[in-house]
């Protein structure tokens, strides 16, 4: 399957935390964790995260089960 232009998207912080419902502290730590997705480097100082792994991780949740990065 291809994946859409939607899937591709790079998703900044505030729209992480606003999809998951966690806060910044608590998505930093569970990617140190390996937990949840890692981010993207965009340049000096921006990260972002793949709008599919968000998905994808959120999926996990739905379904009972452990995401691993």
């Amino acid at each position: 399957m291809t994946p859409t232009l939607e899937d591709m998207a790079i998703l900044r912080i505030s729209a992480v935390k606003r999809l998951t419902g966690l806060c910044r502290s608590s998505i930093y730590q569970m990617m140190k964790d390996g937990i949840f997705p890692r981010s993207v480097s965009l340049g000096y100082r921006a990260v972002g995260w793949m709008a599919c792994d968000i998905h994808a991780w959120l999926y996990a949740k739905k379904c009972g089960q452990e995401y691993r990065a």
